[in-house]
């Protein structure tokens, strides 16, 4: 019988092929004229995941639906849950492209297509992986569960719903996705080269502020100076939230703020990060953020305050003399493990409620919030899968954390009860939601077979 290994390369074309023809559905979540490639999409994968042998479902939700699949269990062998999502960015601006987003195009060594990255690439990987050996092996070492979404780019309704319990029917939600650990292939190596583990996600709480001043906009002439200006109030307010070390002010912000050890430090300083092409790689001249603190370091496991959006008064070409009515601004906080969402959520009310200045009118809302994610060393999936990867890059994957937040995995965590293993195939510079995304081919392959070596390992560790 050939070993899963043959399989893989016998296989690399087709798995190409593959990959591509899912590639060219356009299954944009956020789009309502998307819908029906969406649900294409969806019941592409269905059928995949039918062809393993897997018992499979088409789950429906409040939005998209989930693809839900699982071999048989196997006694005294770890149950893995997987974790994606099919569902893509929509692909404006489209004149950037230099070949159309659902035309897969291959080209210096890299496949060129919306999805091909985030996620379909990196999470068809684990499908791949399975078929190998199920074709070459006859049964899978461990059992498997494919968990696989297509709101993911658009919140995620329908999946939260589903872990809360709203589409039970033969079981509990919480039975029915039972597992020892969770795998989730939706980030990226450290850098080409460089696979990497990443054990730490930052969490997130994200807000809208808006300011109302006067019923309607003012001549600043006639009334500047004798009523209050939103716009100059959303400035000083927003100024405060930050002091000029990149700390953020907040009362009681850092309390919960675990530090980072020693030998993390360590670890981080040991990957040897080069500020100058990171600088070039951004096109900026300097770097900033929190005092005393890498850029790593600030990167991935520092609290960091962002303005993602801001607006006032007249926008139109030209001058316009008036002191607007209105303002506002949407900003966020990347938050740290042990960071309570609800309470800083509380302090910042509070602190934005001090500082508005007489004569505004204050309304916070409140978007979404996640709390920050670390999956501790010693934990016995972070060595098998640093084998599995070893085995399938043929080098030893770095230990990393990453700066973004994947609130599903705080879900796993607090409603499943299981730790996630985030292994990443893609890189930094992909162009995820971006014009020219991209998958490295070689990576694509290497994450196959690194994948088809994670079930060998997993199924050493006692259950």
């Amino acid at each position: 019988m050939a070993t899963f290994e043959s399989y893989l390369d016998d296989n690399k074309t087709r798995f190409e092929q593959d990959l591509c023809d899912w590639l060219k559905i356009a299954s944009i979540s956020t789009d309502s004229a998307y819908k029906e490639q969406v649900l294409q999409a969806a019941q592409w994968l269905h059928r995949r995941i039918d062809a393993l042998g897997f018992h499979t479902e088409l789950i429906e939700t409040c939005g998209h639906p989930i693809v839900y699949g699982e071999s048989p269990a196997i006694a005294n062998a770890p149950t893995v849950l997987v974790y994606g999502h099919y569902d893509v960015q929509p692909p404006d601006p489209l004149d950037e492209w230099e070949t159309p987003p659902f035309e897969p195009n291959i080209r210096g060594g890299n496949l060129y297509a919306r999805g091909a990255t985030d996620d379909k690439g990196q999470m068809i990987t684990h499908l791949f992986s399975v078929e190998a050996w199920k074709k070459t092996m006859g049964d899978l070492p461990v059992q498997i569960k494919f968990l696989i979404e297509g709101e993911e780019e658009c919140g995620s309704g329908g999946l939260y719903e589903f872990l809360a319990g709203k589409y039970d029917q033969d079981q509990p939600v919480t039975e029915k996705l039972a597992a020892d650990i969770a795998v989730i292939s939706d980030c990226s190596q450290y850098g080409p080269g460089q696979p990497a583990i990443t054990y730490g996600l930052r969490g997130i709480c994200y807000f809208e502020l808006l300011l109302n001043g006067p019923s309607q906009d003012l001549h600043s002439g006639a009334f500047g100076g004798s009523v209050a200006n939103p716009a100059n109030a959303l400035s000083k307010m927003m100024t405060a939230l930050i002091d000029e070390q990149g700390r953020i002010q907040i009362p009681g912000f850092y309390d919960d703020v675990i530090p980072l050890t020693e030998l993390e430090r360590k670890q981080f300083a040991d990957l040897n990060f080069d500020n100058d092409a990171y600088m070039k790689q951004l096109d900026v001249d300097d770097l900033s953020g929190e005092a005393g603190y890498s850029t790593l370091e600030r990167r991935w496991a520092r609290p960091t305050f962002d303005i993602n959006g801001m607006w006032s008064g007249y926008q139109g070409e030209g001058a316009k003399t008036i002191l607007p009515a209105h303002a506002g601004a949407k900003f966020s906080f990347r938050l740290v493990p042990n960071q309570d969402v609800e309470k800083i959520t509380e302090s910042l009310r509070t602190m934005l409620l001090q500082i508005c200045p007489a004569g505004i009118q204050m309304e916070l809302v409140e978007h979404h919030g996640a709390p920050g994610f670390v999956l501790p060393l010693e934990n016995p999936y972070m060595q098998a899968a640093s084998d599995a990867i070893e085995h399938g890059f043929g080098t030893k994957p770095v230990l990393i954390r990453s700066g973004g937040s994947i609130p599903v995995v705080n879900s796993f965590s607090s409603q499943l009860k299981i730790d996630t293993l985030l292994l990443g195939w893609g890189q930094d510079d992909d162009n995820l939601h971006s014009p020219n995304e991209k998958f490295s081919l070689a990576d694509f392959h290497k994450g196959i077979r690194s994948s088809a070596y994670l079930w060998q390992e997993i199924a050493k560790i006692p259950t």
